[in-house]
């Protein structure tokens, strides 16, 4: 697609670009009046899905420690089981030999189910630590969505109030940009994108730059006087205008 430019004087032009910027400033004005609300719904949005997130982990971690605890439990059900037939063996042992193997295995299973019961004392520990855990997410949860649901409500009766002025203004912007060549308007939009009030065109004010207030030579403040050509500021970057094409508006 062919760059844009169109045929004016500097002057028409500053013109041009001034119009714009009032346009654009007004827009400026109402995302202001929405303030830090669309980033603020952002961040409780991602810390509610960062809490569901824990929530889950530590849910699917108490179901692995229940079924630890069902997997113990069979354990000691089978070592009570086998020492229930081992001692039933021990009265019928005719020799030393198979009476020590068998009271060994007796020891074995009854450690095995010590072993066993402090484990699941140990899961049973772990799984009230977490439901104490939970319980605080959730009341942490709960918090972040009403407050989310409020900020919501408050930035949808905002926007219901802005949003058919931004429309038309942002039309009136696309309007304004269209009498600019696209050079010019692409070191507008660069510059308004940068500073920190938006204003790109700025004028000179007490032989100062009104964006960033550094001196202004003589010799440029009359070029800008004269509207010679586009003028920026050497400190800030800011198209510098005479103040008559801003008193015009």
């Amino acid at each position: 697609m062919a760059k844009k430019t169109i045929s004016t004087s500097v002057e028409e032009k500053l013109k041009a670009l001034y119009d714009l910027q009032c346009v654009d400033s007004e827009i400026d004005q109402l995302r202001i009046v929405r303030g830090e609300l669309p980033l603020e719904i952002e961040d409780l949005e991602d810390e509610i899905v960062r809490i569901e997130s824990k929530i889950e982990k530590h849910e699917n971690e108490k179901k692995s420690l229940k079924n630890e605890i069902k997997e113990k439990k069979e354990s000691i059900k089978n070592s009570t089981e086998l020492i229930e037939r081992y001692k039933n063996q021990l009265n019928n042992i005719k020799n030393n030999r198979e009476f020590t193997s068998l009271t060994k295995e007796v020891e074995f299973q009854e450690l095995e189910i010590e072993l066993g019961e402090k484990k699941i004392n140990e899961f049973k520990a772990k799984i009230v630590f977490k439901d104490e855990l939970m319980v605080s997410l959730n009341e942490s949860l709960t918090e972040y969505k009403e407050d989310l649901d409020s900020k919501k409500s408050e930035l949808s009766e905002i926007t219901a109030e802005t949003e058919k002025e931004e429309k038309e203004l942002l039309k009136k912007s696309q309007v304004a940009q269209k009498k600019i060549d696209d050079r010019l308007l692409l070191s507008y939009t660069r510059i308004r994108s940068r500073v920190r009030n938006g204003l790109a065109l700025v004028s000179v004010d007490r032989d100062a730059c009104g964006g960033c207030f550094n001196k202004i030579p003589p010799q440029q403040q009359l070029d800008i006087k004269l509207h010679k050509k586009v003028i920026v500021c050497e400190h800030c970057g800011r198209i510098l205008v005479d103040s008559n094409i801003l008193s015009e508006k």
